[in-house]
């Protein structure tokens, strides 16, 4: 295991807000964990988020939790990059004490490349950061060449 590995980190505590372990709930190596999804896929068992971030093209329908739209079209990047690391600092805040959710319509390329951008937030060098985003999500996350590029250029 190595330091980006999503091993429970020394000192981490047993409360998190999301389960570690469970279906689309990434580990951050602070300890603190974000959840991921698809918003075409069915709603996953157990508790909502208490805040979530919708990472679409159209606003969003309303969910009863709080959430934040940020306007991000399917395939490409944030409408406003500014928004964007403003969105995902709050978030990363959030993270520390409430479920925090992302969700894209499939919950791989938006939603993996925003996960993605916490890693950097969180520590994680950010060429590293789509490798264990998909090493600790989803495979498959962060889908274009753009995404990866703005991942790679996300802390800078």
């Amino acid at each position: 295991m190595n330091e980006f590995d999503s091993g429970p980190p020394s000192g981490a505590s047993a409360g998190s807000p999301w389960e570690a372990g469970v279906a689309g709930v990434l580990l951050l190596p602070s300890g603190r964990t974000v959840r991921g999804r698809g918003l075409r896929r069915p709603f996953p068992p157990g508790p909502s988020p208490s805040y979530a971030v919708h990472l679409l093209g159209r606003r969003p329908p309303d969910v009863p939790w709080e959430s934040r739209w940020l306007r991000w079209p399917d395939f490409r990047l944030p409408s406003s990059r500014e928004e964007a690391r403003e969105v995902f600092a709050e978030a990363w805040e959030r993270a520390a004490g409430e479920r925090v959710e992302f969700a894209c319509g499939g919950g791989r390329g938006r939603t993996g490349t925003a996960l993605a951008c916490l890693a950097v937030l969180d520590g994680v060098p950010a060429d590293r950061a789509v490798e264990f985003v998909r090493r600790n999500y989803d495979a498959h996350a962060v889908e274009t060449p753009w995404q990866k590029r703005y991942v790679r250029h996300f802390a800078g």
